[in-house]
């Protein structure tokens, strides 16, 4: 199997619903994101690609238009954490790109999730 992955950064802010009052996340707060797509193919193109880097610009051109310097909690129809925005860019980004399998989003250097289908 071979695996490939690109990470796409974003500035964006939230408040994450259903936590205490005295949560700092319950609060308005901002994160740098790194999103990171992992792809992997049993094959590789007649280039020796599983997917040629370039065309992942749909997911360039989608988080600085839907993403970038955003207030999420406004994007996403579910609690933005971490956990369901990889969930739901999994889903958007499938449908153009199938050799997708996992999508991680990174709140912080040392904080990450990972939707993996």
């Amino acid at each position: 199997m071979y695996k490939i992955s690109k990470q796409f950064a974003f500035s964006a802010s939230h408040i994450l619903e259903g936590l205490s009052d005295d949560h700092p996340c319950s609060r308005l707060h901002g994160h740098n994101y790194i999103v990171t797509i992992h792809l992997k193919s049993e094959t590789l193109n007649e280039v020796g690609f599983v997917k040629d880097y370039r065309e992942l610009s749909i997911v360039k051109e989608y988080i600085d238009n839907n993403l970038d310097h955003r207030h999420l909690n406004d994007v996403f129809s579910v609690n933005p954490t971490a956990e369901n925005m990889a969930r739901e860019l999994y889903t958007i980004f499938v449908k153009e790109i199938p050799q997708i399998y996992a999508v991680e989003v990174c709140e912080t250097p040392k904080t990450s999730a990972i939707y993996e289908a």
